[in-house]
């Protein structure tokens, strides 16, 4: 099930700053974020859903450091992801 990807603006600022810096990166995000809305679970996204702070929400990997959080949300009567943040490990938990 294909589910619509939504960015949140935290996202987008976090997407434009990480391409400014790494534009090399630009086809693994597209790649993960396509994969993200083919199927969220995925083995190679290492999907997971997060406890603390960030509980209710999930995260995915987009290759070694690079970890894309969000949350699966209702959206015109649809289930879709709200992409809310990207970065490191240590940037966004």
């Amino acid at each position: 099930m294909r589910r619509e990807l939504l960015r949140s603006p935290a996202f987008a600022r976090d997407l434009r700053s990480w391409l400014k810096s790494r534009p090399g990166v630009a086809g693994a995000i597209e790649a993960t974020l396509e994969q993200l809305s083919e199927d969220a679970s995925h083995p190679s996204l290492r999907t997971h859903k997060l406890r603390g702070s960030l509980a209710g929400c999930w995260a995915c990997s987009a290759g070694y450091d690079l970890r894309f959080v969000f949350e699966f949300v209702q959206h015109e009567g649809a289930e879709a992801i709200l992409l809310l943040a990207l970065g490191t490990h240590d940037q966004v938990y």
